[in-house]
């Protein structure tokens, strides 16, 4: 008798599905389990901080504590001291002057008891002319006696009365030391806060007015995680100190990080309060440095800035002679110089030519689809000629700024008068306006793929619209502007240094 055992084959790629499907979840769970134990791990650091600080921190208050009671035993010490020395200089001065008094009453006491003995001894005498003469010498005595001269009120007193002291009210004052009041901790307004062209505006309030608050101080700190703080950032606190107000504003800043992170705390003239709840803040940026690798070969290009460099077309066609040379060295060709050049760096667009010919053009190395953008552009005033505008992505290595209808730009003479002109499709249109430091560009495609080039100090500028079909209707729309719209708060600022 044999054992007969049936095996069912399932579909190989009913299987594989779900193979897969288990494995991204066990990812996406893994994943997940991984976050929150850094999470954790993050926590338990901080807690084992704060452990070790708090026990610093109670060391520190506590000898402070000593040292402050240590200073108020002293000053009363003092004062003691003081005062019972002039105690006792009042007792001796008292008893110097009762003594003397005293004193001088005794001698004049002796002297008028042995007056009024031999006064006696005269009465009792029998003869009559010794009498006469006796009385006589008494009399003159009697009257030029100490007692007659004595001042018989006393000099000074018994009474210490001025002497005596009533703490009661230091007393109480003494009763009522107590710790200093800690400011109350802040509270950021998220909804009141304002992140736009690179500024930054935080606003906090206390849950209840302090008229004893002297400032606060705004620490802020860039960041590319939106989460809780890590054990090791990348960036450092910065600090802002002495703020008079429950707001302040932050400029000049580049956000290149995702989010700012800030806190703040309350002072008073002596001690700081606690830092409020941390609040991240979502920095939005159009980060884009310029592609080399799609520039113009006399464009020398690094990073953010871009010049003319008239000899880059000679060292690419001496690299390729030498390139065709078979008796040099390699170790010394100037191709190998060149390639390590840091001003010829691959691109990073996937079949993207070098502009060639008469168009000196150089792209970003970023796409824009979406959303609104604003950047800056500064330039040297003494530079010839130079355009700076957006194009699309079907403009050609050949073409140039403005001369098709791929491209809008607006472009600075500056050979024989300097003159700023509007340009696309081959056509042009200057502007009457003087010459700004700088200019911005900005890109907005929720209002049907709109581009202002304005001057950034809000002087002049020009206007256009993609969605117009003729070029007729886009002249129609070419206008000046008087200033950067302050409505739109969303546009981020890029600055390039030439």
């Amino acid at each position: 008798m044999h054992m007969s055992i049936t095996f069912r084959q399932e579909d190989s790629n009913s299987c594989a599905r779900k193979t897969a499907t288990n494995e991204e979840s066990l990812r996406k769970i893994t994943t997940t389990l991984a976050l929150k134990n850094e999470e954790i791990t993050n926590f338990i650091c901080c807690q084992k901080q704060s452990l070790e600080n708090l026990e610093g921190n109670s060391s520190r208050v506590q000898e402070d504590l000593e040292t402050e009671f240590s200073s108020l035993h002293s000053v009363l010490d003092d004062i003691k001291d003081s005062m019972v020395t002039r105690i006792k200089q009042e007792r001796a001065s008292r008893t110097y002057e009762l003594q003397s008094q005293l004193s001088a009453c005794s001698k004049a006491l002796e002297s008028s008891e042995e007056l009024l003995e031999v006064a006696n001894q005269t009465l009792c005498s029998s003869e009559a002319d010794d009498f006469t003469q006796a009385a006589k010498d008494i009399k003159d005595s009697v009257t030029m006696a100490p007692a007659f001269r004595l001042s018989l009120k006393a000099k000074t007193t018994d009474s210490m009365s001025h002497m005596m002291v009533d703490f009661t009210q230091e007393r109480e004052m003494l009763q009522a030391i107590k710790f200093l009041p800690v400011p109350a901790t802040p509270e950021i307004l998220v909804s009141e806060c304002q992140v736009c062209d690179n500024t930054v505006m935080v606003q906090w309030a206390l849950p209840e007015p302090d008229s004893k608050i002297d400032h606060y101080d705004l620490e802020y700190r860039r960041t590319n995680h939106e989460g809780p703080p890590r054990t090791r950032e990348d960036y450092p606190w910065m600090v802002v100190e002495g703020i008079r107000e429950t707001e302040y504003t932050l400029t000049g800043l580049r956000f290149d990080t995702h989010y700012m992170t800030f806190r703040v705390k309350a002072c008073n003239k002596a001690v700081a309060g606690e830092f409020s709840e941390l609040v991240t803040l979502e920095t939005h940026a159009f980060l884009f440095k310029l592609d080399a690798g799609s520039a113009h070969q006399n464009l020398k290009v690094e990073d953010l800035s871009v010049e003319w460099d008239s000899c880059g077309g000679k060292v690419i066609q001496d690299i390729r002679k030498d390139k065709n040379r078979t008796n040099q060295s390699p170790m010394h060709s100037p191709a190998r110089t060149a390639m390590n050049s840091p001003k010829r760096v691959p691109s990073a667009r996937v079949g993207r030519d070098r502009f060639t010919a008469e168009s000196y053009t150089v792209l970003g190395d970023t796409f824009i689809d979406a959303g609104q953008q604003y950047w800056e552009v500064r330039f040297d005033k003494e530079s010839k000629a130079f355009a700076v505008g957006l194009a699309l992505r079907n403009l050609g290595r050949f073409d140039q700024l403005g001369k098709s209808n791929a491209s809008w730009c607006i472009h600075l003479n500056n050979w024989l008068q300097q003159s700023l002109t509007a340009k696309h499709n081959n056509k042009a249109r200057t502007l009457d306006c003087p010459i700004p430091d700088r200019i911005g560009v900005y890109c907005n495609y929720e209002e049907g793929v709109e581009w202002e080039f304005l001057s950034a100090d809000g002087s002049a500028g020009a206007q256009c619209r993609a969605e117009q079909p003729e070029e007729e209707q886009w002249y129609q729309q070419l206008q000046h502007q008087p200033y950067l719209d302050p409505a739109r708060t969303n546009r981020c600022s890029r600055t390039l240094p030439h």
